[in-house]
């Protein structure tokens, strides 16, 4: 059996044993899950540091009890993300956000004011985290975490259309926040 098989074979042996209340068993799935769960939800929460953790607190603590009912019909890891992206929404939709709302230009800086460089990662995430909430979960879903605007569309209630014009937008604050020509 290949490393990946056995690997693979561990955690399924792993989630049925964390399933059935093996604590152990959970441990072992956190740990060799919880960056890219921590990830995502950093990324979805603004890059807030604080609210990243409470929410991958909150994410593990929902797997925990709903994995009883996980139908191992995916993969753990891809259960698993989802249940956190979807934490990550519904604290993003528990703030208010308007699922069609934007910064007014107004009061975004003018180029010859903006501080920020997009060479910069941490420039780059303040930028991102600067957008309105659904517009950068829209952002962060597509152009980051690689989903498909149907999917972005089902998880946030909107359109296809509307993900899309969510991007759009998204891309285009983000140009005006880092002083790049649109």
């Amino acid at each position: 059996m290949s490393p990946a098989a056995t690997a693979g074979a561990h955690s399924t042996d792993d989630v049925r044993a964390a399933a059935a209340g093996n604590r152990d068993a959970f441990q072992r799935l956190y740990r060799l899950h919880v960056g890219r769960v921590h990830g995502a939800v950093f990324r979805l929460a603004g890059y807030d540091h604080a609210r990243a953790e409470d929410l991958t607190q909150e994410a593990f603590i929902r797997a925990w009890q709903k994995l009883p009912s996980f139908r191992h019909e995916s993969a753990f890891g891809t259960w698993l993300y989802r249940l956190a992206v979807n934490v990550a929404l519904m604290d993003i939709r528990a703030r208010g956000a308007d699922p069609v709302s934007v910064l007014d230009d107004e009061h975004l800086p003018d180029n010859g004011e903006t501080p920020f460089c997009a060479a910069e990662r941490r420039e780059l995430e303040q930028a991102i985290a600067s957008l309105p909430p659904r517009a950068r979960a829209v952002l962060v879903l597509h152009d980051i975490e690689g989903w498909k605007h149907d999917e972005i569309g089902s998880e946030l209630g909107m359109a296809v259309g509307t993900s899309k014009a969510q991007l759009h937008r998204a891309r285009g604050l983000l140009r005006k926040i880092l002083g790049e020509q649109a």
